[in-house]
């Protein structure tokens, strides 16, 4: 393990973006790739860059996401690494809540002032990437830096939605824009490297992970800029006219998910033939947590590109580019194309099963001659037979007791009742 850093996972915010999927819980904590949350990317990648002292920031909605880290993140007694969570808090020097990123990091430093570290790495919670950290601390030790951003190559569509900079030829950076209107794009061309540029990838974007120098980040958050609330609109554009500011080119595969569409769209690119984000990379394990089920049994069923995860009792008739998370039960002549089911939290008793349909209530799952299609199910759903979702853009925007509709996407909220015969 690295014993000089420490990292800060940012929860971020009331994630509205992301609604109805965070109506209950934090960003960090939404379900992923049907079995994973999202939280468990960054700290996997930590483990394995060998990163081992961790703290989760988190503010809204986070009874879930504490019970997942407390159930998963064990470690040895003899070692050191820790995944801890610090909630917002009010105290009577600070009665408010977090205000932004900078805010949350200067609420927390507190809980770890007496850690021994020399660099802070600092990521977000809702991003999907496999990176080695280790690689970007040394380049940021190498070069003495006291402040280095990650940073990716996108093309001019994306590079309006987020941080741009340019650097010079020792990777400095020596000017940053957040989120560029389209006719200034022209003048924040980067050489970002022949085969980026030879895909249009010609906007350096900062991916929202820093490495900043303990004493400078201490410095910066409780002196210079006290009242400052967030890195990207503040802290960064301000160092880098004082402080040496270092640009760390990444060029694997990155997505931030921040909105119900690139959330669907990186669940379903996972069902690739050979995905961009590799779940199958024995150097860049996804740890969760251990849930001891048994393995997913298929009866009759037709599958494509299609992920099913463990637990789950299937006997569809097809299913197509989607992802079907732990415990899903489908019945037998349903199809289910180009969705994320994200499954179930427990088992139905087979009394349970009986209790539920005595009364008119469906099972938990999907039952039998329904088609799904361009939907995210999410957990502990109970879908009747016969029923039909047939999600795209023909479907305008709109929010009902039991789903939500955004960018012809249909999301079925968490425990919601679909009756025999129902139609979106």
């Amino acid at each position: 393990m690295i014993n000089n850093v420490i990292s800060i996972i940012l929860g971020g915010g009331a994630g509205t973006r992301l609604y109805p999927l965070t109506s209950t819980r934090s960003k960090p904590a939404v379900p992923i790739a049907g079995k994973y949350r999202l939280v468990d990317i960054p700290i996997s990648n930590c483990l394995n860059s060998g990163i081992g002292r961790m703290y989760v920031l988190t503010q809204f909605n986070s009874a879930s996401l504490n019970k997942h880290i407390k159930n998963t993140y064990h470690f040895s007694m003899f070692s050191s690494a820790f995944v801890d969570i610090i909630a917002a808090e009010q105290t009577p020097d600070n009665p408010a809540w977090f205000q932004g990123t900078a805010d949350a990091v200067r609420q927390s430093l507190r809980h770890m002032v007496n850690q021994d570290f020399d660099y802070v790495l600092i990521l977000s919670g809702d991003q999907l990437y496999q990176m080695d950290f280790q690689a970007m601390i040394d380049e940021h030790v190498a070069k003495q830096a006291d402040i280095s951003i990650a940073t990716i190559p996108v093309v001019g569509r994306e590079a309006t939605e987020f941080g741009i900079l340019k650097s010079n030829e020792d990777h400095l950076i020596t000017s940053f824009i957040e989120k560029p209107k389209r006719d200034l794009l022209a003048d924040w061309v980067s050489d970002t490297g022949a085969e980026m540029q030879a895909k249009g990838r010609i906007y350096l974007a900062s991916m929202g992970i820093y490495i900043f120098n303990r004493k400078l980040l201490f410095d910066l958050l409780n002196d210079i800029y006290k009242d400052a609330t967030d890195f990207g609109k503040e802290i960064i554009p301000h160092s880098i006219e004082k402080h040496k500011v270092l640009s760390y080119q990444y060029d694997g595969y990155w997505t931030d998910i921040g909105n119900i569409h690139s959330f669907f769209e990186a669940n379903l690119a996972l069902t690739a033939d050979v995905p961009e984000f590799n779940l199958f990379d024995n150097q860049k394990a996804v740890y969760t947590r251990a849930r001891m089920l048994p393995p997913a049994k298929i009866s009759g069923t037709t599958l494509e590109k299609t992920i099913i995860a463990e637990g789950c009792i299937i006997n569809a008739s097809r299913i197509e580019n989607s992802v079907v998370g732990i415990r899903t039960r489908i019945g037998s002549g349903t199809t289910v194309v180009s969705s994320y089911i994200m499954g179930s939290d427990f088992f139905e008793t087979m009394e349970d099963m009986k209790n539920s349909t005595s009364r008119g209530i469906p099972k938990i799952g999907i039952g039998e001659r329904c088609y799904i299609r361009n939907t995210i199910i999410d957990k502990n759903c109970r879908i009747g037979n016969d029923v039909r979702i047939n999600g795209g853009i023909h479907l305008e925007n709109a929010d009902h007791s039991l789903y939500t509709v955004k960018e012809g996407i249909v999301v079925v909220k968490k425990g919601a009742i679909l009756p025999d015969g129902f139609v979106i």
